[in-house]
């Protein structure tokens, strides 16, 4: 029988991240996300937001993973991202001998979804991820020549 543990949101983070870092030299960037369900108002008819809270966890991972030093770099409480990940559930006994359980999220890709604040402060997040290349310039080089012109000669090409 097949499985599927997938999980997209788009919300805000509840709070700052909170970063702890293992023996071993991983890390992990925990943070409070809210989502908004639709539910309707018997009472009012009206539609309204219902806010789910959620645990999400960023791990570094591997040579290639560091969203843990990403989040913690650019995230702040309120910043807006699209992520994806996989549905963990810790459980665990209190000191009065209760048992409790959680469902986390353990973040697998995210993106950002608002750009630089206007202040550029720390807290702002990036308006492109820091793995890409910068953007190409557009420079302007005149009008574009007709439908059935040959094309323009590339340096190194014989004129013949």
């Amino acid at each position: 029988m097949a499985n599927l543990n997938k999980v997209m949101l788009i919300g805000r983070l509840t709070r700052d991240p909170e970063v702890r870092m293992f023996s071993n030299g991983g890390k992990v960037a925990k943070f409070g996300f809210a989502v908004n369900n639709k539910r309707k108002n018997q009472q009012t008819g009206q539609w309204e937001d219902e806010a789910v809270f959620l645990e999400v966890d960023a791990f570094n991972r591997g040579e290639t993973g560091r969203k843990a030093d990403v989040v913690e770099q650019y995230l702040r409480k309120g910043s807006q991202i699209f992520i994806e990940g996989h549905l963990k559930l810790d459980q665990w006994t209190t000191q009065d001998g209760q048992k409790r359980s959680m469902v986390r999220i353990v973040l697998d890709n995210f993106e950002f979804l608002e750009g630089r604040k206007d202040d550029g402060s720390r807290g702002a997040m990036p308006a492109k991820r820091q793995d890409e290349p910068p953007p190409a310039q557009d420079y302007d080089s005149g009008p574009e020549p007709p439908m059935n012109a040959p094309p323009p000669a590339q340096e190194g090409d014989i004129p013949f």
